[in-house]
């Protein structure tokens, strides 16, 4: 199934890598580049790397009296302890393998593509990662969390130790009362013990929501995963010829 995106190709010449970002559940990849652009004053672009913003299918979501909304799965509740529901999070998987298949097509290792997203979104990126394809370059999570049991804690556990895994970055909000701070770092800890490398961030202030500095930490360490190759930067300017005349000099 191919999905509705928002695409946000490079500002440079070349396209060398990819950034997916998963929006929350009820929400779409228009209204998650909305907030994106009221936080940053702008889109998310980079020289080199294109951005893919896509939308969920419509499904009936039980939290929500079975109602349809854009979800990237269904569940049973939002609490940890409650099972995932495997058959929903399988057919999605085909649909987020597609476009990793995709962005492979057009030239893009799987070492320089990174998932991410918010809330269910990043619960999506996690399974991703550490479930799908674990050849990616990295995934953050922004207010995400795992269920207990997951299958993403079983397929890590039938990896051997040295295989790389994709780095993580998760962020969770201290006054998030939707998805508790607790659930986020008990997820991360978890993976930790599983092999996954990364980094835990709390953010004092932050409710269910992005802020603005989680947004900037995500482009500066997506940048450094995936950095600018040489041939790919402009080319500075020829150095000026040095003048037949002397050079004057300032005092010290």
């Amino acid at each position: 199934m191919r999905l509705i995106e928002k695409v946000f190709n490079p500002t440079g010449k070349k396209h060398t890598g990819t950034l997916i970002f998963f929006h929350g559940s009820g929400d779409t990849g228009n209204g998650l580049t909305e907030w994106i652009r009221f936080l940053l004053g702008r889109d998310m672009e980079f020289p080199h790397i294109k951005v893919i913003i896509p939308t969920a299918p419509v499904q009936p979501y039980t939290p929500m009296g079975g109602e349809n909304s854009n979800v990237w799965f269904n569940r049973k509740r939002i609490e940890m302890d409650c099972p995932e529901i495997r058959t929903s999070l399988a057919s999605i998987y085909d649909t987020v393998n597609e476009l990793l298949v995709r962005e492979m097509a057009a030239g893009v290792p799987l070492s320089r593509i990174i998932v991410g997203g918010f809330s269910m979104g990043g619960a999506l990126a996690l399974h991703t990662a550490y479930h799908l394809n674990r050849d990616l370059g990295g995934v953050f999570a922004i207010s995400s969390f795992l269920n207990t049991g997951s299958i993403v804690y079983d397929s890590l556990d039938c990896v051997s130790p040295d295989e790389r895994l994709p780095e993580l970055l998760m962020m969770h909000g201290e006054r998030d009362t939707l998805v508790p701070i607790e659930w986020g770092q008990t997820s991360f800890d978890e993976l930790a013990k599983l092999g996954v490398r990364g980094q835990f961030i709390p953010h004092a202030t932050a409710l269910h929501e992005i802020k603005k500095d989680q947004l900037l930490r995500v482009i500066d360490w997506a940048q450094k995963l995936i950095p600018e190759q040489e041939d790919e930067k402009s080319p500075s300017p020829p150095p000026k010829e040095a003048s037949s005349k002397s050079t004057k000099k300032g005092k010290l």
